[in-house]
């Protein structure tokens, strides 16, 4: 290849990779220069130069002069001596193509980087390119790729898994992801399990903002924010809890959010894949607001603790084992949505525990009761006298010595 043609290379590739051409060449000068280095086998460290405009190539040897830093050890000031050898554009183009394969693919990150490193949070729509056993690429646009982990965590517990349980992606399937991550190429530490091959950007379908971004689209008053999204709890895949409040007196935030015939809610639904979804109003009041996170469950009572976050509820007993949700899932959710532990009773649960208060009044009453209507007499093998206590005695007839 000739210096010339390495040149108009650089400026294609360049242009079709949008990536800066002195950039491109800045990174190639630096990559050549410890090549040749090696292949001259210099004592000093190397220099190349390309000429803009020729595509001439340069080798220059770095020879310290002076004396060096007393502190650092290190020279500070360097000759440079001219090492350019005859052959320098063949050796150039031997190397030229990985090196130049390096490059591109580090400047293409870099350029994904700067432009979606702001862009965390956002909502966009790809498309399934392929699967692994432990990831998902999808493409953005053109020369975009993201990629959504769903690693098994027993075997790499460092890795994410950001795909719900039970969903699998066919090639060419449109989603609508969350932009969590884009890597830096530029940081060393820590570096993700196969980085160099890996997409830099991070998509999730398991986040909690997936829904918020997903309602923001689908809801006109939650974008324009007259509906705030106060809080959202979720299990991916089963089933969510969103919180929702109203900026506007005479605005039905639920009802916004529901849309008509629940048109609105439905399409988030769809999206994630038939999640189950519950619009509940959020409340300042701690005790409304978490009666109606445990919607659908109707609640009689909720007793607050402020100081310990600590919420005991009172249902009807035929509302307890929905008010629990199966496997403790509908009271888990409402936990996570309000930040309060709750405490679930039934009503007739409820009225126990107000017995047991008084059990040791109870206990004595009948203690003395019965020291009232039985004999007090005791056997020597333990067994209590089974007649009444005669009037105004403690013991009955047979034993009325005993007085």
């Amino acid at each position: 290849m000739a210096t010339s043609e390495l040149i108009e290379a650089l400026q294609a590739l360049a242009h079709e990779r949008k990536i800066d051409e002195f950039y491109l060449i800045e990174r190639l000068e630096d990559s050549l220069a410890k090549s040749y280095q090696h292949i001259l086998d210099l004592e000093w460290d190397a220099r190349v130069t390309i000429d803009r405009e020729t595509g001439k190539i340069y080798v220059y040897e770095l020879v310290p002069i002076g004396d060096p830093d007393p502190e650092t050890g290190e020279y500070t000031q360097f000759e440079e001596r001219d090492v350019t050898p005859d052959d320098v554009s063949r050796i150039a183009a031997q190397n030229a193509k990985s090196v130049i394969r390096s490059i591109v693919r580090d400047a293409g990150r870099q350029s994904i980087y700067e432009e979606f490193s702001n862009r965390v949070g956002d909502l966009v729509t790809g498309t399934v390119l392929q699967g692994t056993p432990d990831f998902t690429i999808i493409k953005i646009r053109d020369g975009v790729e993201a990629e959504l982990p769903h690693y098994d965590k027993k075997r790499y517990p460092d890795e994410l898994n950001e795909r719900p349980a039970g969903e699998r992606y066919r090639h060419g399937q449109r989603l609508k992801v969350l932009i969590i991550d884009v890597r830096d190429p530029a940081k060393e530490e820590p570096r993700a399990k196969g980085d160099q091959q890996r997409p830099p950007i991070v998509v999730s379908r398991t986040h909690p903002d997936l829904i918020r971004r997903l309602f923001e689209v689908e809801v006109p008053e939650i974008y324009d924010g007259l509906v705030e999204v106060k809080s959202i709890a979720r299990e991916p895949g089963v089933r969510s809890k969103v919180a929702v409040a109203s900026r506007e007196r005479n605005l039905d935030a639920v009802g916004a959010c529901v849309g008509p015939k629940g048109s609105r809610v439905r399409m988030v639904v769809e999206e994630l894949r038939n999640e189950r979804v519950d619009v509940i109003q959020w409340a300042e009041d701690p005790a409304r607001y978490v009666a109606n996170a445990l919607s659908p469950a109707k609640v009689s009572s909720v007793e607050v603790d402020e100081p310990n976050h600590y919420a005991t509820v009172v249902v009807p007993d035929d509302q307890l084992s929905l008010a629990i949700g199966k496997e403790g899932q509908n009271a888990r959710l409402a936990a996570r949505l309000t930040g309060w532990h709750i405490d679930i009773k039934s009503a007739s649960m409820a009225g126990r525990s107000l017995l047991e208060e008084d059990d040791d009044l109870l206990i004595d009453d009948k203690d003395e009761e019965e020291s009232d209507e039985f004999c007090a007499f005791v056997g020597e093998d333990g067994t209590r006298c089974r007649n009444h206590a005669r009037p105004g005695s403690r013991y009955c007839g047979i034993h009325a010595d005993m007085e």
